[in-house]
């Protein structure tokens, strides 16, 4: 039997604007290779060409999903240059908003998931509930409902308003029940064990060597996480757990984010019930003195760093992100050898985002 080769996108619902290049025989992938690069915007580039504080809303724009951790990187760089300290008050509001976005991501990757293996009420519920109750309550906090550019060098740019406390606690209420709905009706479901157990398996070793990161560094049994391995803005004052899940497979990925939901809205309980008062923001200078650093956050998908190198003007020299989507491509080589019938299963327990890796 001789082998096909097709591609999967670049213009797919599922794929978004990204194509998987498939060599198959039978039933059985030969090969599949990524290929990136359809919606790269030189969002690096473009950075060196305006202030600090215009690169806000330009860089968060790389991963729509998941705007907090994108825009926290960036602005603790910037910080630390300018040898800054932010308010207690700002470090606990940030925190809400990351783990707001942590659980607005998953809940997107969790939609997708659901479609792509055919199960449409895992689809609708939670797009629906992302979209009614946890970006209703991120906007009510930042003024925005997409992207926000709310967590600037300095702090944030709005005081949490009032009511918002009682809002966000009745919302995670309803939400934490959702969860046990959603463990029901799709996590605990035969059919969906079935189709996600031992398959794209990940051993440790490969997932170290491979350098992949976040829920699918957890799911292979590796606890690795910036908010416990190098805490910042207020994580270090706050309790939770990392999930983690030693079998490697799709599963074990899927259960990973499925906690981590749990977990942030446990974090955003805790850091609203200690919540400080003071200042939610200190002045920043617009030139930035000159030097190079390097910081990272956890964001959704796993690791997200931004190396930034000031010449002491009012623009950086250089903006250089590094993305947890880019770092977990290598993951599509779990498709080799497998089913075709499994290639969206593997695909989507990876959660990859383009735009994330393309920037």
């Amino acid at each position: 039997m001789s082998a096909i080769y097709f591609s999967v996108g670049p213009q797919h619902a599922g794929s978004g604007h990204f194509r998987m290049k498939i060599t198959l025989q039978g039933d059985i992938i030969l090969n599949a290779e990524p290929d990136p690069g359809f919606v790269h915007r030189s969002v690096e580039k473009i950075a060196e060409t305006r202030e600090y504080l215009q690169n806000v809303p330009l860089i968060e724009r790389q991963c729509l999903s998941d705007v907090s951790s994108v825009t926290l990187a960036y602005a603790m760089g910037i910080e630390e240059l300018l040898g800054i300290e932010v308010p207690p008050r700002a470090q606990y509001i940030r925190v809400i908003m990351c783990e707001l976005s942590r659980i607005m991501s998953h809940l997107y990757w969790l939609a997708i998931f659901g479609i792509f293996l055919g199960h449409s009420t895992m689809f609708m519920w939670p797009f629906g509930d992302r979209d009614i109750f946890i970006t209703e309550t991120a906007e009510k906090i930042a003024g925005a409902r997409v992207s926000y550019s709310y967590i600037i060098p300095g702090g944030v740019r709005y005081d949490l308003p009032d009511g918002i406390k009682e809002h966000t606690l009745k919302t995670l209420d309803y939400f934490q029940g959702r969860l046990k709905e959603y463990d029901a009706i799709f996590f605990s479901n035969p059919i969906f064990k079935r189709r996600t157990k031992g398959v794209g398996v990940l051993s440790r070793p490969d997932a170290i060597r491979m350098g992949v990161t976040g829920p699918t560094l957890r799911g292979s049994g590796v606890r690795g996480d910036i908010r416990k391995d190098e805490p910042y803005a207020a994580y270090d004052e706050l309790d939770f757990e990392i999930p983690v899940f030693s079998e490697g497979d799709a599963y074990s990925r899927s259960l990973v984010r499925f906690r981590e939901m749990e977990i942030s809205s446990s974090i955003i309980r805790q850091a609203f019930e200690n919540l400080p008062e003071g200042d939610f923001k200190v002045k920043t200078r617009k030139k930035v003195p000159e030097g190079e650093v390097f910081s990272r956050v956890e964001a959704a998908r796993g690791e997200l760093a931004c190396y930034i190198i000031s010449d002491g003007t009012r623009k950086p020299y250089r903006v250089k992100m590094s993305t947890p989507s880019f770092r977990n491509l290598p993951g599509f080589s779990l498709m080799k050898g497998s089913m075709l019938a499994d290639l969206p299963t593997i695909w989507m327990s990876l959660d990859y985002w383009p735009l994330d890796a393309d920037r």
